[in-house]
C-alpha cells in the first residue's frame, strides 16, 4: 500500500470512503491480529478495548440452538466462542484477509464456524432467518450509510430477534486519540460529523465515521429496531492495555465504548 499522504476529517465522496474498509483491512489484517489477537481471542468474545465478554454482559441471551449471525466478523473470535456454546453462527466480514486469518484458529479450537465473505450493507441472506445478529466494532465505524447495516441486521432478523452492536463511544470524537490525562481536553466539536481519513496515492485508503449518540438512535429507529439498552462499559482495575485511544489512564474519566442492545418487534 502506498505511504499515507495526508490525514485529517474532511468530507469525501461516499462511494470512496465506504470502499476503503476492505482494501484497509485486507492490507492490515496479519498486523492488527498479531498486535491485538491474544486479548481478542483469550476470552472469546469482547465488546469493546475495555474487555467486557459476552460471559459477563450477556447482551445477546440464551444462544443454544439459535441461529446467530455476526457481520464485521474479523478473525471470527466471537463466533467461535459463541459456536462452543450452542449457537448455530455465520460469520461476514467484507474483508478476505480478516476471515482467512481466522481460519486455522478455529482448527485450533475445534470449533470451526461458517464464514461468508460479504458488505453489512447487503447480507447473503433470506428474510427472518437468524434469531440474533450482533457486531463488535464492526462495520458501522466504517461506511457513510450505516442505516443500511440497521436494516439489514432488521431484515435478516426474526420478528422478537436481537441486533446488538458495539462502537467507539460517539464523545470520544470531540477528543484527541491520546489514551492519557492529555486526551482529556475536547479539541473537536462533537457535532463535526466529517470522516477522519487517510490519503495515499491521491485516493481515500481509509475512512472512520462519526455519529453521535442521537445519529445512532435515529438509525436503530429507521430500521424499524426498538432500543433496549445503551451499555457504557467502565474501565476495570485489571485491565492496562493501551489501545489506540484506549487505555485504563484515560478510561477511569471517558467511556470509551457504547453498546446498542435493539430488538426487532413482534
Amino acid at each position: 500500500m502506498n505511504d499515507i499522504e495526508s490525514v485529517g476529517y474532511r468530507h469525501v465522496p461516499d462511494a470512496e470512503g465506504g470502499a476503503a474498509g476492505r482494501t484497509w483491512w485486507d492490507a492490515n489484517a496479519g498486523e492488527y491480529l498479531d498486535e491485538h489477537g491474544a486479548f481478542l481471542g483469550d476470552a472469546g468474545f469482547r465488546w469493546g478495548p475495555e474487555g467486557l465478554t459476552e460471559a459477563e454482559a450477556g447482551l445477546l441471551g440464551d444462544v443454544t440452538g439459535r441461529r446467530v449471525l455476526e457481520v464485521g466478523a474479523g478473525a471470527a473470535q466471537c463466533s467461535r466462542w459463541l459456536a462452543g456454546r450452542g449457537a448455530v453462527v455465520v460469520a461476514t466480514d467484507v474483508s478476505h484477509g480478516m476471515l482467512r486469518r481466522g481460519a486455522p484458529l478455529d482448527a485450533a479450537t475445534g470449533v470451526p464456524v461458517p464464514v461468508v465473505q460479504a458488505d453489512a450493507r447487503a447480507l447473503p441472506f433470506a428474510d427472518a432467518s437468524f434469531d440474533v445478529v450482533f457486531t463488535s466494532f464492526g462495520a458501522i465505524p466504517f461506511v457513510p450509510d450505516a442505516v443500511r447495516v440497521h436494516a439489514e441486521a432488521a431484515r435478516v432478523l426474526r420478528p422478537g430477534g436481537r441486533w446488538v452492536f458495539s462502537v467507539t463511544h460517539p464523545l470520544r470524537w470531540a477528543f484527541p486519540d491520546d489514551p492519557t490525562r492529555h486526551g482529556l481536553t475536547a479539541t473537536r466539536s462533537y457535532f463535526d460529523r466529517r470522516p477522519y481519513v487517510e490519503q495515499a496515492g491521491g485516493r481515500v485508503v481509509y475512512a472512520e465515521y462519526h455519529r453521535t449518540v442521537g445519529d445512532h438512535v435515529r438509525d436503530v429507529a429507521a430500521a424499524g429496531l426498538h432500543l433496549l439498552d445503551v451499555v457504557e462499559p467502565e474501565w476495570p482495575a485489571w485491565n492496562d492495555q493501551v489501545w489506540g485511544g484506549w487505555g485504563p489512564e484515560r478510561g477511569a474519566y471517558l467511556p470509551g465504548t457504547a453498546i446498542y442492545v435493539t430488538v426487532k418487534p413482534l
